[in-house]
C-alpha cells in the first residue's frame, strides 16, 4: 500500500482512507467496532462531518484516548456565518472527544472563502488554527471551478473533491494542479456514488496518483474487508482492468448523474439526485428496493415535473436534468413491465 503525503501539511497516511458518512446508518456499537477494525487493519485517515448526524459521535467513541493521536481526523462545517462556525466547531470537538481537528474543512463550498471577503468565514478558520483547535484549513467542493479557485488561492492545505476512474480530463488536471501547488488531494466518491462496482479496479486507478488519498464510504464488514485486503497487496493496473475502465467510461461518462444533490430541493418533491440515475443503479447495484412500491411512488413524481429547470441550472456537471429524469422514468417503467430485463 502506498503512503501519501498530503501536500504541504506533511501528513502521511496509507492511500486507503475511511469515509464515515455511511456509519450514521448503523448502531453505535457496530460503528465503533467497524472503525476500530479499520484502524487495526492499517487505515489512519478518518473523514466525517458535522452534517452526518451521529457520525462524529461514533468516531469520537471509537478513537477517544490513546488512539486519538495515532489517526488523522478530518471533519467539516457547513456553517455560513461566523457564529455558526464557532458553534459547529465546538460541537465537533466535543463529539469527537478531542482538543483538536487535524483537517477542518468548509463543507461543499459554493465559493472560495477568503480573508477580507466580508463574510468573516476564513478569519474564523485562522482564529481556530491560532487557538490550536484545528491544524489545517481545508475545503470540500463539488463545483470544479470553486475547487480550482481554492487550490490557486494558496489559502487551503487540502481540497476534497469527487474523483474516480470516471473523472474528466479537467478533474484529472485538478489532481495534477494540487500536486504542483502542494495542496493535498482527498478523493470522495471513488466508487462514483455506487456506479463503480469493482473495488479492485477503483483502487488500482487511484493508486496511479501518488498525491491522492481516497476515502471509501464503509458501513459493512464485508466492504471493509475488501479495502483492508488491499493494504497487503494493492491492486495494480492491468490490461483487463484498463479495458473495464474504458468500457465503463463509454457507458457512463457521457451524461450520468453523480448523485451529488446540488440540484435539490425540487419544488414538487422529486428526489432528483436518485431518480436521475435509477436506470444505472438498476443495472449496476441491483436491489429490490429500487423496484419497491415506495420507490415506484418516488419515480411517479417525475410526471409532476414543472420543467422549471432550476435543477439543470444548479447541476455542476451541466446535465439536462429534466430530460434525464424523463428518460429514467421511461426506462424504469419498461423494467417494471418486464419489457426490459436487468
Amino acid at each position: 500500500m502506498n503512503n501519501v503525503t498530503l501536500g504541504r501539511t506533511g501528513i502521511s497516511v496509507p492511500q486507503n482512507g475511511f469515509g464515515a458518512l455511511p456509519i450514521q446508518r448503523i448502531p453505535k456499537s457496530d460503528a465503533v467496532r467497524l472503525l476500530r477494525r479499520a484502524f487495526d487493519g492499517g487505515m489512519r485517515y478518518f473523514d466525517t462531518a458535522r452534517a452526518y448526524s451521529d457520525s462524529e459521535e461514533k468516531v469520537g467513541e471509537a478513537f477517544a484516548g490513546s488512539l486519538r493521536d495515532q489517526i488523522v481526523l478530518a471533519t467539516k462545517t457547513m456553517a455560513k456565518t461566523p457564529a455558526e462556525f464557532r458553534e459547529q466547531l465546538h460541537t465537533s470537538l466535543r463529539l469527537l472527544r478531542t482538543d483538536h481537528i487535524d483537517i477542518y474543512q468548509f463543507h461543499c463550498v459554493g465559493q472560495c472563502w477568503r480573508p477580507n471577503d466580508g463574510s468573516g468565514m476564513y478569519e474564523e478558520m485562522l482564529a481556530a488554527k491560532a487557538a490550536g483547535k484545528i491544524l489545517h484549513i481545508s475545503a470540500t467542493a463539488h463545483l470544479i471551478a470553486v475547487a480550482e479557485q481554492c487550490v490557486d488561492s494558496g489559502l487551503y492545505d487540502t481540497i476534497q473533491f469527487p474523483f474516480s476512474y470516471l473523472a474528466s480530463e479537467r478533474e484529472v488536471a485538478l489532481v495534477r494542479r494540487c500536486e504542483s501547488a502542494g495542496v493535498g488531494f482527498i478523493a470522495m466518491k471513488g466508487l462514483a456514488g455506487g456506479l463503480i462496482t469493482r473495488s479492485d479496479v477503483a483502487m488500482a486507478y487511484i493508486a496511479q496518483f501518488p498525491n491522492v488519498v481516497p476515502i471509501w464510504g464503509v458501513q459493512r464488514e464485508n466492504e471493509l474487508d475488501e479495502w483492508l485486503s488491499y493494504m497487503a497487496e494493492t491492486p495494480a493496473m492491468t490490461p483487463a482492468r484498463a479495458a473495464l475502465i474504458e468500457s465503463d467510461r463509454i457507458a457512463l461518462s457521457g451524461s450520468f448523474c453523480r448523485g451529488c444533490g446540488y440540484c435539490m430541493p425540487c419544488p414538487v418533491g422529486i428526489q432528483i439526485n436518485n431518480c436521475a440515475r435509477t436506470s444505472l443503479m438498476l443495472r449496476r447495484a441491483p436491489s429490490a428496493n429500487w423496484l419497491s412500491p415506495a420507490w415506484q411512488a418516488e419515480m411517479d413524481k417525475i410526471e409532476l415535473c414543472l420543467n422549471c429547470r432550476r435543477c439543470a441550472s444548479r447541476c455542476p456537471y451541466g446535465l439536462d436534468t429534466p430530460a434525464l429524469l424523463r428518460a429514467n422514468l421511461a426506462d424504469y417503467r419498461r423494467v417494471l413491465s418486464g419489457e426490459v430485463k436487468v
